[in-house]
C-alpha cells in the first residue's frame, strides 16, 4: 500500500470495517478529500496519521459501507414528519386515530386542512378504513385527507369531497375507485380515485419542500443511510418539487445523496419542464443526480389494487386488483421516453401489471437497444417465474422493498394463497440469477429503519414471526450488498460508492452492533452511532442525545 506523502483527513481504527461482499475486511480505513484514502490494519494505516488527521477509535464497533435506500420517498417522508401521524404504533385504533384528528383541528383555522399519513386498517381494532362521517365528527370545520400507509388508499370527509367536487353521483375514474356504499361516498378514494382530492390540496412552496427534505435527511443520516433514491419528484407538487431540490442542492440544504426519479405518469408529469431543462438519465453530480422516470401502473397488495392474474381471496373472480393504464398506451409512453434517452422506473407490484411493464420495456429494447439501460421494475413483489427469466434476459432490475413483508406478511396471507406469498419478493433467487437486488423500504409507506429490512432479509420472518419463504433468506452480507452496492448499482453509481475501496466516496456507517457476528433478533435492535458522508461526520449519536 503505497500513498505517497498524502495525510489523511479522517481515520477509523480498532474495529471492523466491512469493505464489500467478497473483499477482505479491515481493521481501519483512511478518508481524504472525501473519498476512501486505503483500508488496512491499524498498522498499514498508521503511516497515512498526520498531525491534522482527525481520528475516530471504533472501539470494536462494525463500519460498513454508508446504507443506500434505492426506493423512498424523501419529500413526502419529510412532509408526512409535519403531518398528522396515524402509523399503527401512535393510532393503533380508531378512537385513537380520530383523537388525533381532532386534535389537530383545534391547532389550525376553521376552513385549513387537515392532512395525515400511516393508518393500515388491518391493523386499527375495527379492521375497516375509518368512514368520511367519522372524520365530519372529528373535524366538523376541516376538509380531512387522511393517507393509507401505502399510499395508494386515501380517505376524505365530507368537505373535502365536496371541495373536490366528488359526490354520490361521481363515477370511479379509469385505474381508480370512488367507493361507495348502498349507494353513498364512503369516503374511500383509490388509485386514479385520489386525484381530484389531491388538485385541491394547498399548494407547498419551494421552502416548505426544502424543509422536508431537510428533516427527513437528518433522520435517513440518523440510520447510516448516505444514500436514498427519491422515487418520484413531481407526484404531489409538480415542478416545484424539482425547485426545491435544486435550491436545497444549490444552498447546501441538501442532507445525503439523492438520486431521483421523475414523474412521467399520464396525469401527474414534469418530463416536459425536464426536457427543456436539459434534464436526462443520468445527469447531475455525485449529491444529486437525475434517475429514471416512474410510472405507476397498479397500486398495492395491502389495498388489494396490485394488478394480478390471480384474484385475491375472498374478493371473487373478478377481485384482481387494477391496472391504471392501457397496454397500448403504456407501451407508447415507455418507448417514448427510451427513445429520449431516459431511464425508467416503473411501479408494478402483481404479476399482471409486470407482465404490462416488461411487455413495454421489452419492446422499447427492441426498438432501440441498450444493453446498459438497467431499467427498474419497482417492488415487483408478485413476479412468476417466467416474468424472472424475460427480466434476466433483458436486464431489467428489480427494486424491491423486503421490509414489506416483515410489516404487511401477515396480512398478505390472509389476502392471497400461502405458496403465492412465499415466493413473493424472491431476493436469492433474484440475486443467483445475477439482477442485484437493492434494498428499501418505499419509506414513508413502511419504517425507514434499516434494520428491519436486514432482519427480514435474513430471516424472512413477519413482525409476529412467521416464517414466509425461507428459501429466499441472505446472509448478512448479501443482505449489506443489497443495501450498498446493489443499490449504488441500480442506479449507475456502482464505480463511485457502495463498497470501501480507493477512490469510492468516503460514505462510512458504524453500528453499535456488530452485524457480521450478532444473532438475527440483535439486528433489529442495532443503532447507528456515526455517519460519514464524503468523509465528513453528519451524525454521532452520542453528540445528538
Amino acid at each position: 500500500m503505497t500513498v505517497g506523502a498524502v495525510h489523511a483527513d479522517l481515520v477509523l481504527h480498532n474495529g471492523t470495517v466491512w469493505c464489500g461482499l467478497g473483499l477482505e475486511p479491515a481493521d481501519a480505513i483512511a478518508l481524504w478529500d472525501g473519498r476512501v484514502l486505503a483500508t488496512g490494519s491499524d498498522a498499514e494505516i498508521a503511516p497515512l496519521i498526520g498531525p491534522a488527521t482527525h481520528m475516530l477509535d471504533l472501539h470494536g464497533r462494525l463500519a460498513t459501507p454508508g446504507l443506500n435506500d434505492a426506493h423512498m420517498h424523501l419529500i413526502p417522508y419529510g412532509t408526512a414528519m409535519a403531518e398528522v401521524d396515524l402509523r399503527p404504533k401512535v393510532a393503533p385504533t380508531l378512537t385513537a386515530l380520530l383523537d388525533a384528528i381532532a386534535t389537530r383541528a383545534t391547532a389550525v383555522p376553521k376552513g385549513n386542512w387537515v392532512i395525515g399519513r400511516g393508518y393500515d386498517h388491518f391493523k386499527l381494532d375495527t379492521g375497516r378504513h375509518p368512514f368520511r362521517e367519522e372524520l365530519d365528527q372529528a373535524a366538523p370545520d376541516h376538509p380531512v385527507y387522511i393517507v393509507r400507509t401505502d399510499g395508494h388508499l386515501a380517505v376524505a370527509n365530507s368537505m373535502a369531497l365536496d371541495l373536490a367536487g366528488i359526490t354520490d353521483d361521481t363515477p370511479s375514474p379509469p385505474g381508480g375507485l370512488i367507493e361507495r356504499q348502498n349507494g353513498r361516498l364512503t369516503g374511500l378514494l383509490a388509485e386514479t380515485g385520489r386525484e381530484p382530492v389531491m388538485k385541491v390540496l394547498p399548494p407547498a412552496t419551494v421552502e416548505d419542500l426544502v424543509g422536508s427534505i431537510e428533516r427527513a435527511g437528518a433522520d435517513l443520516l440518523s440510520y447510516g443511510i448516505t444514500s436514498c433514491m427519491e422515487a418520484a419528484v413531481g407526484i404531489r407538487d409538480g415542478w416545484t418539487e424539482m425547485l426545491a431540490y435544486q435550491t436545497a442542492h444549490r444552498t447546501g440544504r441538501l442532507p445525503l445523496r439523492v438520486y431521483t426519479t421523475l414523474m412521467g405518469d399520464k396525469t401527474r408529469s414534469i418530463l416536459p419542464q425536464c426536457l427543456q431543462a436539459g434534464m436526462i438519465s443520468g445527469g447531475g453530480d455525485d449529491m444529486f443526480r437525475i434517475g429514471p422516470v416512474k410510472i405507476f401502473t397498479d397500486g398495492s397488495a395491502g389495498g388489494r389494487t396490485a394488478a394480478m392474474t390471480r384474484p385475491y381471496i375472498g374478493g371473487g373472480a373478478d377481485d384482481l386488483g387494477l391496472l391504471c393504464l392501457g397496454n397500448d398506451e403504456l407501451a407508447a409512453m415507455v418507448l417514448k421516453g427510451h427513445r429520449q434517452g431516459f431511464r425508467f422506473a416503473v411501479h408494478a407490484i402483481g404479476d399482471a401489471a409486470i407482465e404490462q411493464v416488461l411487455n413495454a420495456l421489452e419492446a422499447a429494447l427492441a426498438d432501440t437497444p441498450d444493453p446498459n439501460r438497467r431499467h427498474r421494475i419497482e417492488h415487483c413483489g408478485w413476479l412468476r417465474p417466467d416474468q424472472m427469466a424475460r427480466m434476466v434476459a433483458s436486464h431489467i432490475l428489480p427494486a424491491p422493498q423486503p421490509a414489506f413483508l416483515y410489516y404487511f406478511g401477515d396480512l398478505y396471507l390472509t389476502l392471497l394463497e400461502a405458496e403465492r406469498v412465499a415466493a413473493s419478493h424472491p431476493m436469492r433467487t433474484w440475486i443467483e440469477a445475477g439482477l442485484q437486488p437493492s434494498a428499501s423500504t418505499d419509506c414513508p409507506v413502511v419504517e425507514i429503519n434499516p434494520f428491519a429490512n436486514l432482519y427480514t432479509m435474513v430471516t424472512r420472518k413477519t413482525e409476529q414471526g412467521t416464517e414466509i419463504g425461507t428459501d429466499q433468506a441472505l446472509t448478512i452480507k448479501e443482505a449489506l450488498h443489497a443495501y450498498t452496492y446493489a443499490s449504488a448499482y441500480a442506479a449507475h453509481e456502482e464505480t463511485i460508492k457502495g463498497r470501501l475501496i480507493p477512490g469510492q466516496l468516503g460514505d462510512v456507517a458504524v453500528f453499535d452492533t456488530d452485524l457480521l457476528a450478532c444473532t438475527p433478533e440483535e439486528i433489529r435492535d442495532a443503532r447507528c452511532d456515526v455517519t460519514i458522508l464524503g468523509g465528513r461526520v453528519v451524525y454521532d449519536r452520542e453528540a445528538a442525545t
